[in-house]
């Protein structure tokens, strides 16, 4: 199976958790949140192409997190999917930690597996940081950009505040990750391996930030879908 294909059915299979998550209730989509930022931490150590450019594999859950807090912004309001953003926020926060108390361990002889987790934990603190600062930006836009164009077309029109607010928040999510995780921290945290030339790490913003345009496109229909998955946890009115 081609890396595209394969992008394509994961991208599927993560936003189809996410409308299940949503049917479960809130605390499912909280949940769900601090899953994928971590997972997504993880899945960015590995590069790959996609459709003949540069991409990590931070891509293939990243951008469902973006659904979660428009579903979240769209049914509870904008106070719940702030404290989304801050959940998911915690979670990194968490791997960070743990993830580097783990290597402090002495390993065992012939220890693989302590092997296997420094080589993708020892990348964690230069990518970490980038993800949390750009996570954290543009989420807290996302949030805010969603009940603007919520505002502006007085409640109608779900496909353009779902898509609107994603397509900038993402910008900027792809171009403050991408500098900070492969040009600048690595030099600050002694990571060589992660130092990219700078022509690829334009290649790497162009590619996800399309990336995640596409998959913004996809994750449309679920939006509308949802409707049709709506929680016994729903409140009438949101709250703000």
């Amino acid at each position: 199976m081609s890396n595209e294909l394969l992008f394509i059915v994961q991208t599927l299979i993560g936003l189809t958790m996410v409308l299940i998550a949503f049917k479960m209730g809130r605390n499912w989509l909280y949940g769900l949140i601090a899953a994928f930022i971590i997972l997504a931490n993880i899945f960015v150590t590995k590069r790959f192409q996609l459709f003949g450019l540069e991409a990590t594999g931070g891509n293939v859950v990243y951008g469902a997190i973006f659904l979660i807090t428009d579903l979240i912004s769209e049914y509870y309001g904008k106070s719940s999917a702030k404290k989304a953003v801050l959940i998911g926020f915690g979670a990194v926060m968490i791997y960070l930690i743990m993830s580097q108390i783990i290597l402090l361990y002495a390993p065992s002889e012939g220890d693989v597996g302590g092997q296997a987790l420094h080589t993708i934990f020892s990348f964690a603190p230069s990518i970490v940081v980038a993800s949390l600062i750009a996570y954290f930006a543009s989420q807290l836009h996302d949030v805010w950009a969603f009940h603007f164009w919520k505002h502006f077309f007085k409640g109608k029109h779900l496909w353009a505040r779902n898509n609107f607010s994603t397509l900038v928040s993402q910008a900027l999510d792809s171009i403050t990750f991408s500098i900070l995780a492969f040009f600048v921290l690595p030099k600050w945290f002694n990571t060589p391996d992660f130092l990219l030339p700078k022509d690829v790490i334009i290649q790497i913003i162009i590619t996800t930030y399309l990336l995640k345009v596409f998959v913004a496109a996809i994750d449309t229909p679920f939006i509308y879908l949802s409707r049709r998955f709506k929680p016994s946890d729903l409140p009438e009115i949101p709250v703000d």
